[in-house]
């Protein structure tokens, strides 16, 4: 039987959207990483009522571990181990060792600042943060706001209380892991696995039919859970499955490279940006940008490391700019109009020469609301891509969607003509 957990992120700041969650998400790749399942998270307000509410539904729901987070705070809205407290039946008494430690960090805190603040208030939220329910662990902050663990019991899953803010979460995690009362609630989990492929140019209701068949083909099937999301033109395979299951996983990677293995790029999650680093591994790359705006230039550069390969890129919204910066004739847009597959070949080639590389590409094309044309709707982008010693390559294509679709979906696709082009 797996172990199953449920994550509860408090405050009303990302209820309200002001602040995103990012705790959720990763306590939830952690909690997966160690072979749990994640079965829901939740969101609810600095309420008691709206967090007692939370923690009876997993309850309910029979997780053998919830994780809070947020709500550990010194003020008076902050109420997450209090409510914990009173819904596991349990006391609150002040932790000494804690109550001085957390001052301790506190006057580091206003000595390195220079900002003093009133004493007794200080010392109030000192001692609440110090409150620790009867029975259960604290565990050490990284900043003011302590943890806890609180051991299952026989109609209650385990507990542990994280802060919200997220360095010190992520800071504090082992040391909330390694409680007893933790340990002991994930003890039963087994080895899971949890593998990625990621394909390009492959619609979704294809993808579906093949999963279909594979349920009929692969033995074992059941034991995968297959996630499938569509992002920015890619499509993303999440496997998650039993290490024993591994046979089975084989098995579904065979049949979907049968079917699909000209869209598919990746089987071992390496993501784009991985492959083309690698592909362009003592090269030099330049970029000439219309319709993208940079944004492939970005993307080139993102991965750790990689802007070694790229000397430079030209955005050229203008005519003019094409024409005095990357020596695009003006003769060949008056003829075929800035968005062609003949101004991006002589955008790439303008690239490559003029920032003196061995690699470049191009993106002209009509991205905004106005501009379009019957032959040439909006969506419509060409791509140039130029490599010292061969032809270049030029292609069309169209996009659906508003401006900022149209540039995603053109800048995942000439990242994807580039790595076809190099390997």
């Amino acid at each position: 039987m797996s172990v199953r957990a449920g994550i509860v992120v408090t405050g009303t700041e990302v209820l309200s959207g002001r602040v995103t969650d990012r705790n959720g998400p990763w306590v939830a790749a952690r909690l997966l990483e160690l072979g749990v399942d994640v079965a829901h998270i939740t969101i609810c307000g600095d309420r008691p009522a709206d967090l007692t509410a939370q923690l009876a539904f997993l309850t309910e729901q029979r997780v053998d571990l919830i994780v809070t987070t947020g709500g550990l705070g010194p003020t008076a809205d902050d109420l997450t181990v209090a409510t914990v407290a009173s819904f596991a039946g349990l006391e609150l008494r002040v932790e000494a060792d804690l109550e001085a430690h957390i001052a301790e960090r506190v006057r580091d805190w206003q000595s390195r600042s220079g900002v003093q603040t009133d004493p007794v208030a200080t010392a109030a939220g000192v001692r609440k943060q110090a409150l620790v329910p009867v029975g259960a662990q604290s565990i050490a902050p990284v900043g003011t706001a302590p943890g806890v663990a609180i051991s299952a019991q026989p109609a209650r899953p385990a507990i542990l209380i994280l802060p919200g803010p997220p360095a010190e979460l992520q800071a504090m995690w082992p040391a909330g892991l390694a409680t007893p009362q933790i340990a002991d609630a994930i003890a039963r989990r087994g080895e899971h696995r949890q593998e990625t492929i990621r394909a390009y140019g492959l619609r979704e209701a294809e993808l579906a039919a093949t999963l279909r068949n594979a349920e009929g083909q692969v033995d074992g099937f059941d034991d995968l859970e297959i996630t499938t999301c569509l992002r920015g033109g890619e499509v993303e395979i999440v496997t998650r499955f039993p290490a024993e299951a591994a046979s089975s996983y084989d098995g579904l990677v065979r049949v979907l490279l049968d079917a699909h293995e000209r869209q598919i790029f990746s089987t071992d999650g390496a993501t784009l940006a991985d492959l083309i680093a690698a592909a362009l591994t003592g090269r030099r790359m330049a970029t000439a940008e219309s319709c993208t705006g940079g944004l492939v230039a970005a993307r080139l550069t993102d991965r750790a490391g990689s802007s070694a390969y790229v000397m430079g890129g030209v955005v050229s919204y203008a005519n003019d700019v094409k024409t005095g910066l990357l020596d695009v004739p003006a003769e060949m847009i008056a003829e075929f109009g800035a968005v062609s597959e003949q101004v991006a070949r002589a955008m790439a080639e303008g690239a490559l020469h003029r920032l003196d590389t061995d690699t470049a590409v191009s993106t002209t094309g009509v991205a905004g609301p106005d501009g379009g044309s019957p032959d040439k709707p909006v969506g419509t982008v060409c791509f140039g891509i130029a490599i010292a010693g061969r032809d270049t390559v030029t292609v069309t294509r169209r996009f659906p969607g508003n401006r900022a679709s149209v540039r995603s979906l053109a800048t995942t696709a000439v990242l994807h003509l580039l790595l076809r082009e190099l390997t």
